[in-house]
């Protein structure tokens, strides 16, 4: 009765930056977007003064009307700056951070695109192919296996429910070997949830290489429009992958209000494509390739947006929208309701009858976490007893299966006497009463196979 079973180097893909124009800067800024600050505090810069500021703005208004993806847009933005600068609106901002808040301010005024933003930044410029940006470069990287390239959390759930959480996509010709090993250890899940709630972006040759697992067939994820060189580029799931594709499981998505850009891009490109189900809350709303520039001789840098995604089915993206999910709940909320989404997934999939009624068990014990059931002091001690060669005990308000004389199981109650054995999956003990309901026997389930045992008090 009551057995003891308890759960317990990549092909080089080209990438955003390659395609769209080599940034070191960017790889550097969604570096220190996951790590805490890496360099002593910089000294503290001189306060702006009229000249600063105009020559600042001078710098910003190039930059965008030379890149920023909406040319139209770039104009006013640019004009609007021109004219704050003219008007004094700038005169007491000396503080480099202030002056960032007022600029930005002005430029979301135009259009809200949360990719466009001017920073304080107190790392000393460096130009590409310095010794400078090169020691720069290669101690932000450094970090990069610390966090385990963004790899946070891997395991299975009960009921064989494979879960990832990341927190980056870093890009494949670094972290492809990280993501390989991932996807090994859930090529045998009946079903993937991928953990995208404190995710912030990175590159799409990731989104390609994790997607590649999810689909048989070649298969368009997204596309990115260029303003500057006037192109557009294709992404596409790789052809060739290390270990098997699984297109067949379900999966699904969990987001926040905190997942963004490339995170965004994942979600929204399964959803529309009709292989995933998004599980949380909406995300925030950023759809613009980026590249990141210093103004020279300031500490401030631009993160300034270069294109836009198009998605091949919507024809759009989810600029300033964000993913809506297709099962809106709190991010608190997201990964049990997703646990107990899937496991309704699988268990209708499949036709075996008795793995059906092992997901089923599982769901209810899932459930039975999520809003538990309470049992009064006079509930719980009605079943206390041996049954067989076991005992069930009370602690508290909880009730134990002792097991061997020293093994303790916490019994789940999952309604109407029944109950299920954390850790145990596919397990399930019923007690029976009599006509004046009491108590007598209890009976496992467990593969198929019943036992019963009388209740013996004492």
């Amino acid at each position: 009765m009551w057995n003891r079973r308890r759960r317990g180097g990549p092909n080089r893909t080209e990438t955003p930056m390659e395609n769209f124009k080599t940034s070191s800067g960017i790889i550097l800024w969604l570096i220190l977007s996951l790590a805490s600050p890496l360099l002593a505090e910089a000294q503290q810069p001189a306060p702006l003064t009229g000249d600063d500021r105009a020559k600042i703005i001078d710098q910003i208004s190039n930059a965008l009307l030379e890149t920023y993806v909406f040319p139209e847009d770039a104009e006013v933005m640019a004009q609007l700056l021109a004219e704050q600068l003219e008007s004094s609106a700038y005169d007491d901002a000396t503080d480099f951070t202030v002056f960032c808040n007022l600029l930005n301010q002005d430029l979301h005024s135009v259009r809200r695109d949360l990719h466009l933003h001017v920073d304080f930044a107190p790392l000393p410029p460096s130009e590409p192919g310095t010794a400078q940006q090169a020691e720069e470069e290669r101690r932000m990287l450094e970090k990069l296996p610390r966090l385990n390239y963004g790899f946070r959390r891997l395991e299975l759930l009960e009921g064989n429910i494979g879960y990832l959480r990341l927190d980056a996509f870093i890009d494949a010709g670094l972290a492809g070997e990280t993501a390989i090993a991932a996807m090994a250890f859930l090529a045998n899940a009946d079903a993937m949830i991928f953990d995208l709630r404190n995710n912030g972006g990175g590159s799409p040759s990731m989104i390609s290489l994790i997607s590649s697992y999810l689909f048989e067939e070649p298969t368009h994820l997204n596309s990115f429009y260029i303003r500057r060189r006037d192109v557009t580029k294709e992404f596409w799931t790789q052809a060739d992958i290390q270990g098997k594709r699984r297109s067949e499981v379900p999966v699904i998505v969990l987001t926040s209000g905190r997942t963004f850009s490339a995170a965004e891009e994942f979600a929204y490109n399964l959803k529309h494509l009709g292989r995933a189900t998004i599980v949380g809350e909406p995300t925030r709303g950023g759809a613009h390739p980026v590249e990141r520039f210093r103004v020279d001789g300031y500490p401030m840098a631009v993160s300034l947006p270069f294109g836009r995604a198009i998605n091949p089915i919507t024809g759009t993206n989810w600029e300033g929208t964000g993913v809506e999910p297709d099962i809106e709940v709190t991010a608190d909320r997201a990964l049990d309701i997703a646990h107990l989404e899937v496991l309704a997934m699988i268990a209708g999939m499949t036709g075996d009858a008795q793995r059906r009624q092992e997901l089923q068990l599982t769901r209810a014990s899932v459930k039975s976490r999520v809003d538990p059931i309470r049992l009064d002091a006079t509930e719980i001690q009605a079943y206390v007893g041996g049954y067989g060669p076991h005992r069930v005990i009370a602690k508290g308000e909880h009730l134990v299966l002792l097991m061997g004389g020293d093994l303790e199981i916490p019994m789940i109650a999952i309604g109407d006497d029944r109950f299920v054995l954390d850790g145990m999956e596919g397990v399930l003990v019923t007690f029976e009463r009599n006509e004046s309901g009491d108590v007598v026997a209890a009976v496992s389930l467990h593969e198929g196979v019943e036992e019963r045992h009388p209740q013996q008090q004492g």
